[in-house]
């Protein structure tokens, strides 16, 4: 049988056909790039399926393309549409609260398979926290290419004086921050596009591994970029443009790229305004997506445009500079060809530039290139020699740099055929998709004959839950154990216990032992399960010995001694509890002052110290750590795997700060009323009850989800 491969690419728009790129800020070169990437694995001899997921939308604002469930890209391979979060279209910043919610529905969908994938591919830090999941729940191997990582854009946006604050509140950057470096902890291989990310970006992060990256650039389509100009798109191109320019037949720059800050475009309009040789000799062309009005554009976008027209206007680059509403992602490659024909330049002024594929694509079509002297470009041009690189932060560089670029026809012949011999030998697609697979083969089987085995749900005649399980925290349970509420609780379940298969699961940070003793005091019926030590040890029943399984997938990379080194140096903010709060797997603090203040301060430890660990929160002063694998929320999916139960069917108490993981995802929750406020942000989600009486809010709740109703 041949390779199952899944890739997952879950924010922007993308359909098998008429790519909509520059659409928005998350409808670029990543999209593109995957659904190539997943349509020339198709067709390899050795790859038999690939699939690749994404989000389905149904939102009149886009395409009803988008809400298709499975869509065939070629023979072999199909994007499927999995929904998450609200119907409609929404930026990736806004994406984060859904995504456990995917990742129980893609472990669920792949459950249902007969076969699972060899392996998956994320790109960018949202697919890879899900496939992080996804990963670490099913054992299969997993690849990450981050595209562009968050603490390189936090470091550009602080140098370019915007404060954290706003940074945070534009780009959740700490979330994106914090699953990069869950990804990386998880992750077999990572593939990037140059040197540079793993030197100077991947490098940056605790959890990266040099010895598990490899660059694979990117490949381009040959049969559609290439040299072999026509008049007949060469005229449709100046039909196109003519209604913006005085003289369509002078040489062009041309930018084809999103309308977002990174890509810097109003620095490439005032340069070229700047420069009286420039405005005498040249056209410059801008070609920034499809727009209808500019008014219906995100405020990124709305930004630049604004900038744009203001640089036009002040330099009167009227008759000079074209920016086209529309053109179909067929037509690009007859506007390289265009400007190669009239002898132009294509520009990529960004600012920073983790590839650039659109340099490739003008390469193959016979277009020089001014590039930015950051990231891919380099390794293009060092390969390609057909052009310049220019600092794009200094306005004098980037007109220098056009100016010389532009001022010899012989070089710019030179150049020309430099790129398109260049592609042609490093940069197809075929190159880009055998390294790629001599890759996969050579660190993935590596790993999945490693991979510890799994006997999911492969023990039915010994399963000792039923077809619901209820888990509440025994050590906040104790604190409800005279209230009002919970007597009505403890009612309800005694008098259907006789009648229906309903069943009991605890939670709790206490030893097995601390925890069958104290549970007496609730008087309920004996549970099934018991979670213990925030989520490290599972017993069964009246088991004395917990599931060995669970011990050893959580195990691997822990190092207590590690962590208590760690954090020892931040003794002024927290103290180790006593010993019997301790366990081979937990190690416990109480925080000198309560708040989550201190959580980034020791992640980052952490992170520094190269320990696979997190941190978790209680009630605002018990903060546990914990193996990266390891936590209530994983414990109860272990269950569910293991034991065969969906769910839906997992009922499970919310009440305090720190339950968040727990509410997390496809489980049904249940928040009483007297609850921490931190968790009130969960009132939008759909499994999600929260009690509004005082007295019977628990009752409520198992009435709502009809706990006791027979299936």
């Amino acid at each position: 049988m041949g390779l199952k491969l899944l890739h997952l690419s879950l924010h922007g728009l993308i359909r098998s056909h008429d790519l909509e790129l520059g659409r928005d800020a998350d409808t670029g070169g990543q999209t593109l790039y995957v659904l190539e990437l997943v349509k020339g694995l198709a067709e390899r001899p050795e790859v038999e399926e690939v699939q690749l997921v994404t989000r389905l939308i149904q939102d009149r604002k886009v395409s009803a393309d988008y809400s298709q469930r499975i869509e065939t890209i070629s023979n072999g391979a199909s994007i499927v549409r999995i929904p998450f979060g609200p119907k409609r279209y929404l930026r990736k910043e806004l994406l984060w609260p859904y995504l456990d919610d995917l990742a129980d529905n893609l472990v669920a969908k792949l459950l249902e398979d007969k076969r699972r994938p060899d392996w998956i591919h994320a790109h960018y830090a949202d697919a890879g926290y899900v496939a992080s999941l996804v990963s670490r729940r099913l054992n299969i191997p997993l690849v990450f290419t981050g595209h562009s990582l968050g603490r390189e854009k936090q470091r550009r946006l602080l140098a370019a004086g915007i404060d954290h604050e706003q940074i945070e509140q534009s780009y959740s950057i700490s979330r994106r921050i914090d699953a990069e470096e869950l990804t990386l902890a998880h992750s077999n291989l990572v593939i990037t596009s140059t040197r540079q990310e793993i030197d100077q970006q991947y490098g940056r992060y605790g959890n990266f591994v040099e010895k598990l990256a490899n660059v694979v650039p990117p490949g381009v389509d040959l049969n559609r970029f290439h040299s072999k100009k026509s008049n007949k798109e060469t005229n449709f191109i100046d039909n196109l443009l003519s209604p913006f320019l005085r003289d369509v037949d002078l040489p062009p720059f041309l930018i084809i790229s999103r309308a977002v800050r990174r890509k810097n475009i109003p620095a490439m309009v005032e340069a070229f305004g700047r420069s009286s040789v420039l405005r005498k000799r040249h056209n410059l062309i801008l070609v920034l997506g499809s727009r209808d009005d500019t008014r219906q554009l995100d405020k990124q976008q709305k930004d630049v445009f604004h900038q744009i027209f203001e640089l036009v206007d002040r330099y009167d680059l009227y008759g000079k500079v074209a920016y086209p509403k529309k053109h179909k992602r067929d037509q690009i490659p007859s506007i390289y060809r265009w400007a190669a024909n009239k002898q132009g330049l294509f520009v990529n002024p960004a600012l920073t530039e983790p590839f650039g594929l659109t340099l490739l694509e003008a390469a193959a079509c016979g277009l020089p290139v001014v590039a930015t002297d950051d990231g891919g470009p380099r390794d293009i041009l060092s390969r390609c020699n057909n052009g310049l690189l220019a600092d794009m932060t200094d306005l004098e560089s980037l007109q220098d740099a056009l100016e010389q670029a532009s001022s010899n026809d012989e070089q710019w012949r030179k150049w020309s055929d430099n790129g398109i011999e260049a592609v042609s030998r490093h940069f197809s697609w075929n190159a880009h998709v055998c390294n790629y697979l001599a890759l996969m083969q050579k660190h993935v089987e590596s790993v999945k004959a490693d991979n510890l085995k799994i006997p999911f749900n492969n023990h039915k005649n010994i399963n000792p839950f039923s077809e619901r399980l209820l888990l509440f925290d025994l050590d906040s349970g104790l604190n409800l154990s005279e209230d009002k509420s919970f007597s009505a609780f403890r009612s309800a379940f005694l008098d259907s216990k006789n009648n229906h298969p309903n069943r009991l699961g605890v939670l709790t940070g206490r030893s097995i032992k601390a925890a069958r003793y104290c549970y007496q005091e609730l008087y309920l019926p004996q549970p099934v399960v018991w979670i213990c030590r925030a989520g490290t040890e599972i017993f069964y029943n009246l088991d004395q010995n917990s599931d060995s399984l669970w011990t050893k997938l959580i195990a691997k990379d822990w190092n207590r001694d590690g962590v208590k080194f760690a954090l020892s140096a931040l003794e002024k903010h927290l103290v180790l509890q006593d010993d019997e709060q301790q366990s081979s797997y937990k190690v416990s603090y109480l925080l000198k002052e309560p708040g989550e203040a201190i959580l980034p301060l020791i992640r980052k430890r952490l992170r520094q110290q190269g320990l696979a660990a997190l941190p978790y929160l209680r009630c605002h002063w018990y903060l546990d750590v914990v193996p990266l694998r390891a936590s209530r929320a994983e414990a109860i999916r272990y269950l569910s795997l293991r034991w065969g139960l969906a769910l839906k069917d997992l009922y499970i108490v919310a009440s305090q700060q720190g339950d968040a993981e727990l509410i997390k995802g496809l489980t049904s929750v249940m928040v009483p009323m007297d609850h921490d406020q931190c968790l009130e942000g969960f009132r939008s989600h759909q499994r999600v009850f929260f009690a509004s009486r005082p007295q019977n809010g628990l009752v409520d709740g198992l009435k709502h989800y009809r706990f006791f109703a027979n299936k």
